[in-house]
């Protein structure tokens, strides 16, 4: 049976909440956390290293794992100051790459954000952003793919060479695209990555090879990399399972957990209406209005929090723009109760319609959704860990208590 770990995902240093939860998961057992040097631009990383330095020896007995590939934030910053090498221009806000000077920068960077002389296991993170920016550029596959492993082959010398140097343990590769179909544009083809591996080593003066982890989305809907996952338990690899409960499925994305209606949903909607029941907040009143009469139209929370971010918050920073300080302070303090409670009935309506969508795929499922996903993978004989987000102490109690 596979166990849970600590995925880091938008956990921040920031807030505290998240630094709990991360306690908690310690206290609880958790023996591997994973994060990544573009998780908050690096607030996860210190997160994780704030919460080290703050607990008893006999808890800090954890593997970490961290990636490297993104330049956003602050790695955006310092490349346009001093550019990498092999850059992978995705979008204006989003750059990639897997150079071996880059690794060595990034490497260096998450000891130093970590507190720690020596990371456990580093990956590669989403190589195939290569891939992508080669299908946009209309390159034949197979030149494409010949190019990607020639970089790969050059990074994972770097890294072998990084393991004999005692500042990494092992390392590996993360990547959605392990998780596709053979014939899909984007897949990466990984049965030549050991090959690549055992020659890297033997150029790095290495007896045996130190590829040991890959990372991918394996979840009840998406199935397809469990193949990857039998391959590399063949090869003698890790397999870490991320994406447990956010699961693509022709062309939509399923959140696969259910939530409790929100009690005081009504209330605060009734109250915030009874405080836009002017002419001058009519705008607001007439949108909130809309946004009761169609929260069971989104296809998971995360679109709800698109139209938060574009929609929502600019119209009423637009209301509020000419209005005393006072009166914003209260009208906001309603405004801040109507959006949570709103969140979770959002929540709540997305996981009975997923269950409506997928009553096929989740035939037999008495429990709840995200009780029968988890096990799903539980019992996955070729998944050694299940990457689960836990930002809240709750979370972890009720992710671990699975375990019983």
């Amino acid at each position: 049976m596979s166990s849970f770990a600590f995925g880091t995902y938008r956990v921040s240093d920031q807030n505290p909440l998240h630094i709990q939860a991360l306690k908690e998961a310690l206290y609880s057992g958790i023996k591997l956390i994973d994060t990544s040097s573009n998780y908050t631009d690096g607030g996860a990383e210190r997160a994780i290293a704030q919460v080290l330095n703050s607990i008893e020896d006999e808890y800090r007995d954890v593997e970490i794992i961290t990636k490297f590939g993104y330049i956003q934030g602050t790695n955006m910053q310092l490349h346009k100051q001093n550019p990498y090498e092999d850059v992978v221009e995705y979008s204006p806000d989003c750059y990639h790459s897997i150079a071996p000077s880059f690794m060595k920068d990034q490497l260096q960077r998450s000891l130093e954000r970590l507190h720690l002389n020596k990371i456990d296991c580093y990956l590669l993170h989403n190589p195939e952003y290569f891939l992508y920016d080669a299908i946009k550029k209309s390159i034949d596959k197979e030149e494409m793919l010949e190019e990607l492993y020639k970089r790969i082959y050059k990074v994972f010398v770097t890294l072998e060479k990084e393991v004999i140097d005692g500042t990494i343990g092992s390392y590996g590769i993360s990547s959605n695209s392990f998780a596709k179909a053979e014939l899909a544009e984007d897949f990466l083809p990984y049965e030549e990555l050991i090959i690549l591996a055992k020659n890297a080593a033997i150029e790095a003066g290495n007896q045996k090879h130190s590829f040991t982890t890959i990372q991918l989305p394996i979840n009840l809907l998406e199935q397809e990399g469990l193949k990857c996952a039998a391959w590399a338990k063949e090869n003698g690899l890790r397999v870490l399972a991320n994406r447990p409960l956010n699961a693509f499925n022709d062309g939509l994305m399923f959140r696969l957990a259910e939530y409790d209606e929100p009690n005081e949903y009504y209330a605060n909607l009734n109250e915030l209406l009874d405080v836009c029941d002017t002419q001058s907040l009519q705008s607001l009143f007439n949108l909130v209005e809309q946004m009761d009469a169609n929260k069971h139209k989104f296809g998971w929370i995360g679109d709800y929090d698109t139209f938060v971010n574009t929609q929502v918050l600019p119209h009423i920073k637009n209301v509020i723009v000419d209005m005393k300080k006072g009166i914003v302070d209260a009208l906001l303090g309603y405004v801040d109760k109507f959006l949570l409670s709103y969140r979770e009935m959002v929540a709540y309506e997305c996981a009975k319609s997923t269950k409506t969508q997928l009553k096929s795929v989740l035939d037999g499922c008495e429990k709840k959704l995200q009780e029968c996903a988890l096990e799903f993978l539980q019992n996955q004989k070729n998944v050694d860990y299940i990457l689960i987000g836990m930002r809240k102490p709750s979370y972890v109690a009720g992710v671990l208590g699975l375990n019983g």
